[in-house]
C-alpha cells in the first residue's frame, strides 16, 4: 500500500457500506471520506464486479514484445565470455540497442564467472622473505581519515615508516615502524626481523625487495652477506612480484592503521601477534600463519 494512500480496504469497505447499504449519493460518500466522487465510482464498480477491495497490479496482461526470459541468461553467459554485442546480436537475434539495454540492467544481477585462485608459496619456511616500506603520517592525534573532518590535519607531525617482512611459506609477518626509509633503518630492521624468525626455528635463506635505494645500497647488500642471505629485486614497475608483502600492507592499513584512534603507533605490535597466531587466513585454509611452523614447546609455552 503506497504511504500516501487516502484509502485502506477497511476504509473503501465503509464507502461501498455507505452507497449500496444506506444508499447515499456518490458525492455524500466522496465528501464523508474525503475523496473525489471518481473514486467512490471506482471502488463501487470494483465490488459490484468481484475484483474486491484490494490493490490491482499495474503490470500489463499483455507483453507481445517482452524477451523470452532464457535469451536473457544466454545473452548474459555470451557476454560473460567476452562477446561483443555485435557477436551477440547474430546469435541470439537481438539488436544491438536492446542488448545493451538488457545487459546494463541485468548483468550486474547475474553470477559472476567462477575465475581459479592462483596461490604460489615457497615450499618450506624461510625459503624467501618478501620486504617492503610503507610511509604513513606520524601519530599524535586523531586526522581525517579517523574524524571524516578534512580539516584536521596535524601539520608539522612529519612521517613513520612501516618496515615489513613476510615470510612467503607460512605468512608469518614481522613489522617495526621506523623513523625512515633510509639503508640505517633498512638494515637495523633486516636484523631484526631475521633474530625474529630465528627465535621461532626459521633459517632465512632469501630476501626479495623492491628497487628501493635503501635496498639497493652497499649498507644492505653488506648486511644480507652477513647473514648469509641472498637478496633477490623485484623487476622495475612490478609490485605484483612482491605481491605477498603488498597485500600484507594493505590489510595492515585496514586492520590496524585506519581501523581506530591511536595515541601513538606502538599498538603495531599487538595487531601483528594478533595476525601471526589468531587471525585465519584463507589462503592457509583459515589456519593462523604461525600454524604452518614446526614450533618448538618453549615457543609455544610463551604465547599468551
Amino acid at each position: 500500500m503506497h504511504h500516501n494512500a487516502r484509502t485502506t480496504p477497511l476504509s473503501r469497505a465503509d464507502i461501498v457500506r455507505l452507497v449500496l447499504e444506506e444508499g447515499q449519493t456518490l458525492k455524500a460518500a466522496a465528501a464523508a471520506f474525503s475523496v473525489c466522487p471518481r473514486t467512490v465510482r471506482k471502488w463501487v464498480a470494483r465490488y459490484q464486479t468481484g475484483a474486491g477491495l484490494q490493490e490491482c497490479s499495474s503490470r500489463l496482461h499483455r507483453s507481445p514484445g517482452r524477451i523470452v526470459p532464457g535469451r536473457h541468461n544466454q545473452a548474459i553467459a555470451l557476454r560473460q565470455q567476452g562477446l561483443t554485442y555485435a557477436e551477440i546480436a547474430l546469435r541470439i537475434g537481438l539488436s544491438e540497442a536492446t542488448l545493451s539495454r538488457m545487459l546494463r540492467t541485468l548483468a550486474r544481477l547475474a553470477p559472476s564467472p567462477a575465475v581459479p585462485v592462483v596461490r604460489y608459496g615457497r615450499a618450506t619456511p624461510g625459503e624467501l622473505f618478501h620486504l617492503d616500506i610503507k610511509k604513513l603520517g606520524r601519530i599524535e592525534r586523531a586526522g581525517h581519515r579517523m574524524t571524516g573532518d578534512p580539516r584536521d590535519h596535524t601539520r608539522g607531525a612529519g612521517w613513520e615508516c612501516v618496515h615489513v617482512c613476510i615470510d612467503d611459506h607460512s605468512r608469518v609477518a614481522y613489522a617495526e615502524v621506523h623513523p625512515d626509509e633510509c639503508q640505517g633503518s633498512a638494515v637495523a630492521f633486516l636484523q631484526a626481523a631475521v633474530a625474529s624468525y630465528v627465535r621461532l626455528g626459521v633459517t632465512v635463506q632469501r630476501v626479495m625487495t623492491d628497487n628501493g635505494s635503501c635496498y639497493r645500497s652497499a649498507a644492505f647488500r653488506l648486511a644480507c652477506q652477513a647473514l648469509g642471505l641472498r637478496h633477490l629485486r623485484t623487476r622495475s614497475y612490478t609490485p605484483k612480484t612482491n605481491g605477498k608483502a603488498e597485500r600484507f600492507i594493505q590489510s595492515s592499513l585496514r586492520e590496524w592503521a585506519y581501523a581506530q584512534s591511536y595515541a601513538h603507533s606502538d599498538q603495531l605490535s599487538h595487531w601483528l601477534h594478533r595476525d601471526n597466531w589468531h587471525r585465519p587466513h584463507r589462503s592457509l585454509h583459515r589456519l593462523p600463519p604461525i600454524s604452518s611452523l614446526k614450533l618448538e614447546d618453549n615457543v609455544l609455552t610463551t604465547h599468551s
